[in-house]
């Protein structure tokens, strides 16, 4: 038996791979994070499934439910929301099993800005205007942030930047880049992006903090910084019609 992690994507349960929900018809038990997802999603799983929401619990237990499971021969998911590289704790986890002499596998899964880019349309590499896309986050009520890891230094590439976990500092966020974005920079907040209670707030560096403020929002939420998301910009040598291509 096998341990499967499964990015769940954004939350919307159209959003899952054909693989995921492959996964989830054939799983015995299912851990999920029940703050992120929509229940829906759970629909994907078989009706005998035992279903455990891991909002409250730590690493220990939710590895103690992942080794239980194997040990009774059962196959398990362990979803995650978005994809299962970014900020989804599988390294902690995965320890843990290798550790139990479990064995696991990964199945990625729609990340939250990649599903944030579509609802805005947004390509995030536009050409001659960004070309990168940085994927970091800012410590809240979360582990430390790497020495070398600044903002500040980041912002310094003005590649496009999306801001995990960063709802809550918005406006101390924006005061740190403003000095290369400049104050008239788009910055687009996606809440709870292809889910029901879905928010687009739209704005500038200088007036997004105001925004999401008013909204009210606490969690669950990506922030896009960056010229890529105004109209415009360049066009791509890879298209272009003076461009040699082979006969092939």
């Amino acid at each position: 038996m096998t341990v499967h992690f499964v990015g769940a994507g954004p939350g919307a349960a159209d959003l899952l791979t054909v693989r995921a929900c492959r996964l989830l018809a054939d799983a015995g038990v299912v851990l999920y994070p029940g703050t992120y997802l929509d229940p829906d999603v759970l629909a994907h799983c078989s009706p005998g499934a035992e279903l455990v929401d891991t909002q409250g619990l730590d690493l220990d237990q939710i590895t103690e439910h992942l080794v239980a499971a194997h040990g009774r021969g059962v196959e398990v998911v362990r979803l995650t929301s978005g994809d299962p590289s970014v900020y989804s704790a599988l390294s902690e986890q995965t320890r843990r099993l290798d550790a139990a002499g479990v064995s696991w596998d990964v199945t990625p899964g729609v990340p939250a800005y990649a599903a944030a880019a579509a609802v805005v349309g947004s390509e995030l590499t536009v050409p001659l205007v960004a070309q990168s896309v940085v994927l970091t986050r800012t410590q809240a009520r979360s582990t430390a942030m790497p020495a070398t890891e600044r903002l500040a230094a980041f912002a310094a590439t003005r590649a496009t930047l999306v801001l995990h976990l960063a709802i809550t500092k918005v406006r101390e966020l924006m005061t740190e880049v403003e000095p290369e974005y400049a104050a008239d920079c788009p910055v687009v907040v996606v809440h709870r992006a292809s889910q029901p209670e879905e928010l687009v707030l739209r704005g500038t560096v200088a007036d997004i903090a105001d925004a999401v403020e008013a909204a009210g929002l606490r969690q669950a939420a990506v922030v896009l910084v960056g010229r890529a998301l105004e109209a415009g910009g360049g066009e791509s040598f890879l298209y272009d019609a003076s461009r040699v291509r082979s006969a092939h």
